[in-house]
C-alpha cells in the first residue's frame, strides 16, 4: 500500500490520522513542521502528503511551494480556516485538495484514496498498438503514456490538472460547466466549487498557453463554462 506523510504541529491530530490511515493499510510517516517534512521527502519515497497550513519553522504553504518545484505527488492541505481565500491560496501553491478543520477522519481517508487513485492512474503506462492520443493544434495528450506535449515540449501537470485537460481535449469543442468539470473529475456533487475549478484551469493555462491571458486552446465561454478549441 501507499506511504502517506502526515505533517501537522498538533501531535494528537497526527496520531488520529495515523490510526485511520493505518486501518486502511497505508504506511504512515509523521512530521510536525514543514522543515521536517522536506527532510523526510528527500530521504523517503512518499506517495501522498497531508499538510497542515499553520506550523512552526516552515508553514504548509511555503513547504508546498518548495515541494512542487520537484514533486508532483498529491498534496492535501489541512487548515483551521474555512474562508475561500485560504482555500484558494492552498490550491494556488499546488495543493490538489483542501480539508477544513475540524474534519471527519473518514472524509479525509476518502479524499486520500481518491487522490491516490488519480495519481496511480496518471503514473501508469500501458503499451498498445493503437495509442490513445488526442491532439488539437500543437497540443497533444498521449493517454497511454500519460504525457502532455505542446509544440513537442513535454508539460508537467498534476493529476487533477491532467484529468481536467484530458476531459476537455477528448471532447473538443464541447463546453463543460464548472459543476460538470468538478463532478467528472472529483466524483462528488458540485457545491460552491467555482473557485476550486477556476484555480486549476488557470494553472493549466499557465502551462499550455504561450499567453495565458489570450489562450489559444483552453477557452472560457462566459456564463457557461470552459472548452478546448478545435484547431
Amino acid at each position: 500500500m501507499a506511504r502517506i506523510l502526515v505533517c501537522d504541529d498538533d501531535k494528537e491530530i497526527v496520531e488520529a490520522i495515523e490510526i485511520y490511515l493505518s486501518q486502511e493499510g497505508y504506511e504512515v510517516l509523521k512530521a510536525y513542521d514543514g522543515e521536517a517534512a522536506l527532510k523526510i521527502l528527500k530521504a523517503e519515497q512518499v506517495d501522498l502528503l497531508v499538510m497542515d497550513v499553520m506550523m512552526p519553522k516552515l508553514d504548509g504553504i511555503r513547504a508546498t511551494l518548495r515541494i512542487r518545484e520537484e514533486n508532483n505527488m498529491p498534496i492535501i492541505i489541512l487548515s483551521a480556516k474555512s474562508e475561500d481565500a485560504d482555500k484558494i491560496l492552498g490550491l494556488n501553491v499546488g495543493a490538489d485538495d483542501y480539508v477544513t478543520k475540524p474534519f471527519n477522519p473518514l472524509e479525509l481517508v476518502a479524499r486520500v484514496k481518491s487522490q491516490l487513485r488519480r495519481y496511480t492512474q496518471l503514473g501508469s503506462t500501458v503499451t498498445t498498438e493503437n495509442k490513445a492520443v488526442y491532439s488539437t493544434g500543437g497540443l497533444s495528450i498521449d493517454d497511454d503514456l500519460k504525457e502532455v506535449t505542446v509544440d513537442g515540449e513535454t508539460v508537467k501537470l498534476t493529476p487533477i490538472e491532467y484529468n481536467i485537460l484530458l476531459l476537455l481535449v477528448r471532447n473538443q469543442g464541447k463546453v463543460f460547466s464548472i459543476d460538470q468539470i468538478y463532478e467528472n473529475i472529483w466524483n462528488e456533487e458540485a457545491i460552491g466549487v467555482d473557485n476550486t475549478v477556476a484555480v486549476h484551469i488557470r494553472h493549466i493555462r499557465e502551462k499550455i498557453e504561450i499567453n495565458p491571458k489570450d489562450p489559444r486552446y483552453l477557452k472560457v465561454v462566459w456564463g457557461v463554462g470552459y472548452k478546448i478549441e478545435k484547431l
